[in-house]
């Protein structure tokens, strides 16, 4: 219990160095740190260290840094998780504080972290002003609209499949459905495929590329109402019969939200970073390493555009930006089929 207890407070120290060096920025660009009257209309006080505020906005503030909430999100100021990051809150500024009573913000090296940090948070506010003013629900919507223009919708099937050992006993039941036994309820009892078994064989709306290729040969060109089969298959001798044909449906403009919002704000963020080098004489003084042939390529993150400790937030949208436009086609994410 006690090495647990002494390893939290070893973690809970390495992250308030990093959170030092902002509150001495922060300490440096106001001599008022900690006055009484409100940074944000309707904040409420929450602490005060030496006569200084703490607010509630404070306490946010770092809940969203950390990355235990997201923007915009509420933190209930009765929770436990908001009374943990504001005793963080006020370590960090008793440790602002005690630096600058020891003139540790004087130090050349010191300087220059507090130079690097301050240029940091002025970067992230610039994207941020910038991607705020740009990604709006009528660029989201735009976008949207224009991928749906763009996109090549495939025809998908709906159809239902009884799965058996072998051909002898597809031929039985196929009989049987001549004579107007239920799909469904021979698929609940003879089949042998467990996906789909107990929803009566139901294999859901698919599109024929991504099924197996017996699948895909004998169901290109089935109509409504078909029963198709007997055929080989993986796991025995499939019965298929087709409910249904339509267009592959795109996905829903809130599904496709997420991952439009992130090819906006890498754009913008490209953008802006483009139009800042033109402007500006950039030069490299070290070589690029060699390329080394084979040596494998780091995969575009999927995450959310949220910076961690020590990431920009630019370098965070480069990094979870997609390099291309979004697709709003959709694919189902699995079938009964067995590949």
């Amino acid at each position: 219990m006690a090495q647990t207890n002494m390893a939290f407070r070893f973690e809970r120290a390495a992250a308030l160095v990093g959170a030092l060096v902002c509150c001495l920025v922060l300490a440096a660009c106001s001599g008022r740190d900690g006055a009484d009257k409100p940074p944000e209309p309707g904040d409420q006080a929450v602490a005060r260290i030496d006569g200084r505020t703490v607010w509630v906005s404070d306490v946010k503030r770092e809940a969203i840094a950390q990355g235990l909430i997201g923007e915009g999100e509420p933190l209930d100021i009765t929770s436990d998780l908001f009374r943990r990051v504001m005793d963080e809150v006020v370590d960090q500024k008793l440790l602002a504080a005690e630096a600058l009573k020891r003139k540790l913000d004087r130090d050349p090296a010191a300087q220059r972290k507090l130079a690097a940090a301050r240029e940091r948070i002025l970067g992230d506010m610039l994207v941020e002003s910038t991607v705020s003013n740009a990604v709006n629900e009528n660029a989201i919507r735009g976008l949207y609209q224009e991928q749906l223009k763009l996109s090549k919708r495939s025809e998908e099937i709906h159809a239902r499949q009884i799965v058996v050992a072998t051909a002898p006993e597809a031929e039985t039941i196929k009989k049987l459905l001549s004579t107007g036994a239920s799909f469904e309820a021979l698929a609940m009892e003879k089949s042998t495929d467990a996906a789909t078994r107990f929803n009566g064989g139901d294999l859901g709306y698919f599109t024929t590329d991504v099924m197996p290729p017996p699948y895909e040969a004998n169901l290109k060109t089935a109509t409504i109402g078909q029963l198709v089969g007997p055929f080989a298959v993986d796991g025995g001798v499939a019965l298929v019969k087709v409910e249904d044909r339509r267009l592959e449906q795109p996905i829903t403009l809130e599904a496709a939200r997420p991952q439009i919002i992130r090819f906006l704000t890498y754009d913008q963020v490209r953008d802006l970073l483009e139009k800042l080098r033109s402007r500006a004489k950039v030069q490299t003084l070290i070589k690029a390493p060699p390329e080394v042939p084979g040596a494998p390529k780091e995969p575009d993150s999927a995450q959310a555009v949220l910076p961690s400790r020590g990431q920009s937030a630019a370098e965070a949208a480069l990094a979870a930006g997609p390099a291309r436009p979004p697709s709003v086609s959709s694919k189902p994410a699995s079938t009964g089929a067995k590949p």
